[in-house]
């Protein structure tokens, strides 16, 4: 009997540990689950709504498509390098990325054209023979229409001037 009354008193410190730890062990595991449940939400409700400022940096970023219209005819310009008489033949094309844009440019083609030769006869035939120097001729092109587009439509419109033949004899 005496061990029974012994067994009596220890089962019930037993009980209260057990009782202790099994408490622990759950509310361990609600907080995990309450922990990993707000999460999910917040990170499932992130998903769906796409953020308004990211969403209009993408529609900045994207790129309209490129449209390309070369200025014909070719320019034809002369120099006289040493008592020699040298040419220079470049053929022009403009890329643009709005359509209505450029036919509104096009109105204007003749002073575009009168600014290109001009510039182009006012350069010195040996700084165009390298490449850096029809890089640099490309670049003073390019800027002159932008300059014309500036002027008369309010915009650049052209992104750039392409030099599709390029010949000096």
């Amino acid at each position: 009997m005496a061990k029974s009354d012994d067994a009596a008193v220890v089962d019930p410190a037993k009980k209260g540990k057990l009782k202790l730890i099994i408490i622990v062990v759950v509310a361990l595991l609600l907080a995990i689950g309450v922990s990993v449940g707000a999460t999910w939400f917040i990170m499932h409700k992130a998903q769906n709504k796409p953020d308004e400022a990211a969403v209009a940096a993408a529609a900045a970023n994207t790129k309209k498509e490129a449209i390309f219209e070369p200025l014909t005819p070719a320019f034809v310009v002369n120099y006289n390098v040493n008592g020699r008489q040298r040419y220079m033949q470049v053929s022009i094309t403009m890329l643009a990325r709005d359509h209505a844009d450029l036919e509104a440019l096009k109105v204007h083609m003749p002073v575009i054209r009168n600014n290109l030769v001009m510039m182009f006869s006012g350069q010195p035939f040996d700084t165009i023979a390298t490449p850096v120097g029809m890089e640099m001729l490309r670049q003073k092109a390019t800027a002159s229409v932008q300059e014309v587009a500036q002027k008369e439509l309010g915009k650049t419109v052209i992104d750039q001037l392409l030099f599709t033949n390029f010949v000096l004899q």
